[in-house]
């Protein structure tokens, strides 16, 4: 089992943060599948404090440390994260919007260009691989544009799953969890929670089949190997 924080302790640790950093998000509604729904009237003063913090973080991650010196990059991640798991890495460039949102689990590994946007908890489990440009995006605005332009979103909380592969150029929306050992394909864009042990991908990203135990010896038999 990962090694995060459970929702809860998410949620309350967001609601910690926020008041600490003085923000005007706050819990306002559950969602009909129970996910948390979140309002954020930003006010014209800049960023808040807590999203500067974790820009700053991102900026001395991504543009003054280099990524021989692992000792560093793992200190800022612990600082800007929520929860990190044992051998966690990220490659640069990594955004998030506030950090303290995203909990991962044990051996996770994103490649370049992962954009966060954490206005609620986003959560990886054991295991989890992400291939360049994916982007998670845990926060929406309204259709209606009087209510954009008074500055309110909504966020849904984002659950990746144990032994998850996510493909690069992958989009993953508001109120997603993606079960265990799924595969997302590139390019996909996920707006629809997705069950345990499938290959997914599309947009709209949608199951095409179960992942079997036939697929392990696929890659084990050099006939199956491209260019053999």
């Amino acid at each position: 089992m990962m090694e995060a924080l459970r929702a809860d302790e998410a949620l309350d640790t967001a609601q910690d943060c926020a008041a600490r950093a003085d923000t005007v998000t706050r819990l306002t509604g559950m969602g009909d599948d129970g996910a948390q729904i979140f309002t954020t009237e930003r006010e014209h003063v800049g960023l808040v404090p807590q999203c500067a913090r974790a820009k700053d973080l991102c900026f001395e991650f991504n543009c003054r440390t280099r990524p021989s010196v692992q000792v560093r990059q793992k200190a800022l991640l612990s600082e800007l994260l929520g929860a990190v798991g044992p051998n966690c890495l990220i490659a640069a460039p990594f955004m998030v919007d506030n950090g303290f949102n995203v909990l991962s689990g044990a051996n996770f590994r994103s490649g370049p260009n992962l954009v966060i946007l954490d206005s609620a908890p986003v959560t990886f489990g054991d295991n989890v691989v992400v291939c360049p440009n994916v982007h998670l995006t845990a926060v929406g605005h309204p259709l209606d544009a009087t209510l954009r332009n008074q500055g309110i979103e909504y966020a849904y909380p984002i659950t990746i799953g144990n032994n998850v592969v996510i493909g690069a150029n992958t989009c993953i929306l508001p109120g997603v969890t993606i079960g265990d050992n799924c595969v997302i394909g590139a390019g996909s864009v996920v707006n629809r929670s997705l069950p345990p042990g499938y290959l997914a991908a599309g947009n709209p990203c949608r199951p095409l089949r179960p992942i079997t135990a036939a697929e392990r010896g696929r890659y084990l038999e050099p006939s199956t190997l491209v260019g053999v």
